[in-house]
């Protein structure tokens, strides 16, 4: 009998170990489908003449990020001991879980394939080097870009990090940031305006006088879908990171979690949509577009805590506090094509801060440390990168490419050839 009941339990722990990995590793699909969103997102919000150096950016940042994350981010990331604030540096991934680790580990044993953990954070660090690509997009030179991507995602992300999931000083300082709100996006916002700093506006989009001069992306269906996918993906990106899901509280956690990020971007997309008719006098698809994604990071932080009401809430105050800020960035002349800086940015901080609101475990001093901590480091280390890589390679197309279109000059090639050649 009690040979019987090993066995039982030996493949019981077999089936959960075999259905968290495929949970895992099908949350970290759904996450790398968002790469395709952003490349979508971003080709339809520039301009024609800059769109296949969009997509080139888009395509090479992915395999750069998950190239250097295999190579050592992942490593600095995770290897590290507990509490502290520099993590241990080094390479590779590590051994795979064996079935010795998995039935006789008692209580720590591991519960997923160490590959799938791999392969679910790979993506998240993609996903964060997509947000500087959109707010440097039609100006800044193809290769600069990638050298930038080389060291944000192999050292300036892992080592924030290691601080937070890999159990550095703001995990033990009880910092809350179930999916990323701060690790993810609001690391890739600091990235980006650093970049856009250094970078400088579009020619013409600034005038005298304060003038601000609207430039149309030349491709709104595109710009559509590539929310859509994007709203897709936010399912595995904040549903995988429950971590598992083969019992029934966690099962439930995931449905939970399921349920508050739809309502949280549809209450972005809601209330950035009323907003913008309210201001502007019109219902500005861009505005409403950029609330959905919003909505999703606002919630992003904490997806699990709220009611689906409360995350509705949530993601609806994301959605009219990026309609304000995009505005208020313009104001300030600081170019930011898509709205990245703002989505990912302000709206992750709003989203860090609710926390507190709806989960007890968390605090806001906690919260605003971690803000200030992640924020502080991307965004110094970025502008000391991007400083560096101006002196040695320059990071600026010149003003006669920029007006021709970066397509031609980076890449030798147009998205749109037919419609260039009738334009001629």
């Amino acid at each position: 009998m009690e040979e019987l009941l090993l066995t039982t339990a030996g493949e019981v722990k077999h089936l959960a170990y075999a259905i968290d990995t495929f949970y895992f590793l099908i949350c970290g699909a759904l996450v790398m489908w968002m790469a395709a969103g952003f490349a979508m997102l971003e080709a339809g919000l520039v301009r024609a003449k800059n769109t296949t150096e969009i997509l080139t950016k888009n395509v090479a940042l992915y395999a750069i990020a998950c190239t250097m994350y295999l190579l050592c981010g992942y490593y600095i990331m995770y290897s590290s001991d507990g509490g502290a604030i520099f993590p241990n540096f080094g390479g590779l991934i590590g051994g795979e879980n064996t079935v010795d680790d998995v039935l006789g580990g008692g209580d720590d044993a591991p519960y997923y394939s160490s590959r799938s953990d791999y392969f679910f954070q790979v993506v998240f660090v993609a996903t964060c080097m997509s947000i500087v690509s959109g707010a440097v997009a039609e100006r800044m030179k193809l290769w600069a870009f990638l050298a930038f991507a080389v060291v944000m995602t192999g050292f300036i992300y892992p080592v924030s990090g290691f601080w937070t999931w890999g159990g550095g000083f703001l995990s033990e300082a009880g910092f809350s940031d179930y999916a990323g709100s701060g690790i993810v996006h609001m690391a890739g916002a600091a990235a980006a305006l650093a970049g856009v700093i250094v970078l400088g506006a579009r020619k013409g989009k600034y005038g005298k006088d304060g003038q601000i001069n609207a430039i149309p992306g030349a491709n709104m269906p595109l710009a559509t879908l590539g929310t859509f996918i994007l709203w897709l993906g936010w399912f595995g990106f904040n549903g995988g990171s429950e971590l598992k899901m083969s019992n029934i509280d966690s099962a439930n956690n995931v449905a939970q979690v399921f349920v508050n990020t739809n309502a949280a971007a549809a209450g972005g997309v809601i209330a950035a949509l009323i907003l913008a008719r309210l201001w502007f006098k019109k219902a500005d698809l861009t505005m409403a577009l950029n609330g959905a994604l919003a909505g999703l990071v606002a919630i992003t932080a904490g997806p699990l805590t709220p009611s689906a009401p409360a995350a509705a809430l949530i993601g609806a105050v994301g959605g009219l506090i990026v309609v304000v800020s995009i505005i208020m960035f313009d104001k300030i002349k600081i170019d930011d094509p898509v709205g990245a800086i703002s989505v990912h940015g302000v709206v992750g901080i709003w989203g860090l801060l609710a926390v507190p609101l709806t989960n007890g475990d968390a605090n806001f001093g906690s919260q605003i440390l971690g803000i200030v901590a992640i924020f502080a480091w991307v965004f110094i280390a970025s502008l000391i990168v991007w400083t560096v890589l101006k002196a040695i390679m320059g990071i600026r197309v010149t003003e006669e490419e920029e007006y021709e279109g970066v397509d031609l000059v980076e890449c030798g090639m147009e998205a749109y050839p037919e419609f260039a050649a009738s334009k001629k």
